[in-house]
This record gives C-alpha cells, structure tokens and sequence, in this order.
C-alpha cells in the first residue's frame, strides 16, 4: 500500500466543491487523513478566495493510476480541461506525495508547491509532521516552521462534511 498526499482547493462554491472532492477520495481511498480547512488569496490571478487543505490516504494504485483518477474527479465536478493554470477552480486535486517517490512523469512528485505556498505547506504539515521530504531531507514540520508567512496570509475556518450519515466537523 502506499502512502498518498492530495491537496484540494476550490475558488468557486468552496464549501460544495471540497466535499464533493472528499467524497470522490473517500470512494476510491477509504478513510482519509483530513487537515484543517484554510482559505487564502489566490495567488497568480485576480479572483475569489480559495479554500485549500490537504488529505492523506493508502492506496493499491499505481501512481499513473492516482494522477488519472484526480483529473477525473476534477473533470466530473466541472473543472474546465483548457482553462489557464492561474484562474477560477471549481475543484483542484494535485497529488502532493506518492510514498517517498521523486518523479516527473505522469505527475511531478513532490510537487514543488510543497515549499511555495503556505496553503499546500501547513496543511500537509498538520497531516504528516514528521513525514520528510525527500529531496529536501527535512520534515514537514521543519519546512513549515522555516517558511516565510508573511508571504501568504491564511486563515482556518470551519468545515462540517456530512459523510454517509456521519457529520465530520474541523474547526
């Protein structure tokens, strides 16, 4: 089994479009290592806040397999297939780690957004602390601690998802 790390991020009806993306990873993965919710400026275009957090979950998959269900996912919730990469989400899923592989193809991992933006970073730090990065050879929790966050403001704010008639709250 190996050990996923999926970023999600949505600018347009945030709150419908994130569950949306924890029920689709919650059918193909099982249980799902939930960070807090953050919302934060978008970065790279002018537009709406987005809400960003990050999960962990196991999986038989390959990582071919991983990368094709995540467009997936994203086609299935309205993500435009040609749309620029800075501009409006209705749901972003970028497959962060895949075990502790260094890869370019089919996806870049780890992505370099790990260490770029505080939206990709303190979640993934809250879900893996001690998990280290395999180029960088620090922890998480190390890459969080040194990161600049006057860079990008972040702010938690509350998610309740109603999951097969069990309401999980994070605050």
């Amino acid at each position: 089994m190996a050990k996923i790390y999926i970023s999600l991020g949505s600018n347009i009806n945030r709150q419908h479009y994130i569950e949306q993306g924890l029920d689709a990873l919650t059918a193909l993965y099982g249980p799902l290592t939930l960070s807090s919710l953050f919302e934060s400026a978008a970065v790279g275009f002018a537009g709406k806040a987005f809400y960003n957090m990050v999960v962990g979950a196991q999986t038989e998959h390959t990582l071919s397999q991983v990368a094709s269900a995540l467009r997936t996912i994203e086609f299935a919730n309205g993500r435009c297939q040609n749309a620029k990469k800075f501009s409006p989400r209705t749901l972003d899923l970028d497959l962060l780690l895949y075990d502790q592989i260094i890869a370019d193809a089919p996806a870049q991992i780890p992505r370099d957004e790990i260490t770029q933006n505080a939206f990709v970073l303190w979640p993934l730090a809250e879900v893996a602390p001690q998990l280290v990065h395999p180029i960088l050879g620090k922890s998480y929790q190390q890459l969080w601690q040194a990161y600049d966050k006057s860079q990008q403001q972040l702010t938690k704010v509350p998610l309740t998802w109603a999951r097969k008639n069990k309401e999980v709250t994070l605050k």
